[in-house]
C-alpha cells in the first residue's frame, strides 16, 4: 500500500473507532489544505476540541509528529498524535502539561 493510501486508511480507521466510542469525530480534507487549524482528524470530547495528527508508520519520530500537532493546532485545541504500526494497537501521544492543565480545569484533579 502506498504511503498516502495508508495514511488515508489510518485516518478513516481512527474516525470509525472514535465514532463507535461515542466521540464526535471527522476526517478533514487534506487535498488542498494543511497546516494550522487543519488536523488529519478533528474530534470533540465534551467541550474539548482535539487536533489529531494521524501517523501509520513502522518507524515514527514521535517528537517531530508531536511538534507538528502542537504547531498546527488552533488556540484552544488540544494537540494529539494517534499512531500505530502494522498489526498493532493505536497509541495516543499528548503533552503531559497540557493534559494535567485540562484535568485541573475540569475539576478531575486538584
Amino acid at each position: 500500500m502506498n504511503p498516502k493510501r495508508k495514511g488515508t486508511a489510518g485516518e478513516n480507521e481512527l474516525v470509525s473507532i472514535l465514532l463507535k466510542a461515542g466521540i464526535r469525530a471527522h476526517r478533514n480534507d487534506q487535498i488542498f489544505r494543511g497546516g494550522t487549524g487543519n488536523p488529519d482528524v478533528s474530534a470533540e470530547v465534551s467541550d474539548l476540541r482535539l487536533h489529531i495528527e494521524v501517523k501509520r508508520a513502522e518507524r515514527l519520530n514521535i517528537h517531530e509528529a508531536m511538534n507538528q500537532a502542537t504547531r498546527d493546532a488552533k488556540s484552544g485545541d488540544f494537540p494529539v498524535v494517534a499512531h500505530r504500526r502494522n498489526r498493532e494497537k493505536w497509541l495516543i501521544t499528548a503533552p503531559l502539561e497540557s493534559l494535567l492543565s485540562i484535568l485541573q480545569e475540569k475539576g478531575v484533579m486538584p
